[in-house]
């Protein structure tokens, strides 16, 4: 029986999914594969994990960690997360057992806890520019997101701003630090300020701290290590970026009890758990000791000095991140083209791809000069970028 073709209200997408859009950051990365160009667009690294995770990672398969773990993590990995979280921060002691959802990733930890904890007509308070999946996170949950300017050359924000993005309707505050795209850290200071309208707001703070050790000037301060923000932080963080495994998918979720009841509901029916056995290597690179990380920083701080001065040779006006491992740059020295335009024709010619600022605004006009380069790459990689854009200046 032939069967009946798509109505025009069979094939259409849901109102949410239409109001926001494909990954530009992947969507980049897949067009310099296309084209041959030096990718440094995708945040990933070209560079290998660790040995030893990869040999746990095959061990714990070989040892037939195969099936699902307990669905808000495997009891060795919470234990990894409680015992690295108070030893790096002490007087900060998460109950593995009440505290702790593992997760498949930072990404789905956010998009479950925002979706355990925000309702329908709820506001959320964003920085920007953002991570591009913030947006989409929030509109997701049926929440408005209100926006909060980052202003260059240090990417400030206008306590002023903050409190009067604050309405009867505002749940919470999402907050990365180290920053993505900028590289800003948050001082103690303007954590302390969010802190105090969190408080007084009665908000939660989401806080994505996956940069946490690309640190290269002043420090990461936790949140939730502030007084009175235990209780009222969502910490998301996975072994993604500080292991170099960003596509094994393990990340955790830290949160009060209450919280974590609702988040690993959500979890459970979104994704079930994270693999099994990736999950029994990310608690050996949890016990990796200081020195890795100590190691970790001063690969990254190389990478950042070889890739920011060649930028500025370049034509580009960059602003020198202080963490993380992306460097935001202006464009308006060197083209009259807007930043998708621009970001498409270095692709093709000389061959090297960023993403196109705009795409971490609500309001793409506030980007339209900027490129965001990331520096999770083999020397080789960034000297190679450096070389094909050493000629933009005379040709754009």
């Amino acid at each position: 029986m032939p069967q009946a073709p798509a109505t025009a209200r069979s094939a259409r997408i849901s109102a949410k999914a239409e109001r926001f859009t494909e990954s530009v950051i992947r969507e980049m990365n897949r067009l310099a594969m296309a084209r041959g160009a030096v990718s440094l667009a995708q945040g990933f690294p070209d560079f290998p994990a660790p040995d030893e995770l990869k040999q746990a990672a095959a061990d714990a398969i070989f040892a037939d960690v195969n099936q699902y773990a307990i669905t808000w993590g495997a009891k060795p990995l919470r234990d990894s997360i409680a015992a690295k979280t108070a030893r790096t921060y002490p007087g900060w002691e998460p109950d593995p057992e009440t505290e702790i959802t593992v997760t498949c990733g930072a990404t789905e930890g956010m998009i479950a806890a925002m979706l355990a904890i925000l309702d329908p007509g709820d506001e959320v308070i964003v920085f920007e520019p953002f991570y591009e999946n913030y947006g989409p996170d929030a509109i997701l949950t049926g929440a408005t997101p209100r926006y909060v300017a980052l202003e260059p050359p240090d990417w400030s924000f206008d306590p002023d701003e903050l409190r009067a993005a604050v309405s009867p309707r505002s749940r919470a505050i999402v907050l990365n630090s180290p920053h993505n795209p900028t590289g800003k850290v948050f001082t103690r200071r303007e954590l302390e300020q969010i802190a105090a309208v969190a408080r007084e707001f009665d908000l939660i703070v989401f806080t994505d701290e996956i940069y946490e050790h690309l640190v290269y000037e002043g420090e990461h301060i936790p949140m939730a290590t502030l007084p009175g923000m235990r209780e009222r932080t969502v910490a998301v963080n996975s072994v993604s970026k500080t292991y170099s495994v960003t596509g094994w998918r393990v990340g955790w979720v830290i949160a009060p009890p209450p919280l974590t009841a609702g988040i690993r509901k959500v979890h459970d029916f979104l994704t079930v758990g994270a693999a099994a056995p990736l999950q029994a290597a990310a608690a050996l690179a949890l016990g990796l000791p200081a020195g890795y990380y100590d190691s970790l920083l001063a690969g990254y701080r190389e990478r950042r000095d070889t890739l920011v001065p060649a930028l500025e040779q370049a034509g580009f006006r960059v602003w020198q991140p202080a963490g993380a491992y992306y460097v935001m740059t202006d464009i308006s020295g060197l083209t009259d083209l807007g930043d998708v335009a621009f970001a498409q024709r270095l692709i093709l010619d000389p061959g090297v791809a960023a993403v196109p600022g705009s795409s971490f605004y609500a309001h793409p006009d506030l980007g339209r000069t900027k490129l965001r380069f990331a520096f999770p790459k083999q020397l080789a990689t960034l000297r190679a970028a450096a070389e094909r854009l050493s000629g933009i200046r005379t040709s754009a």
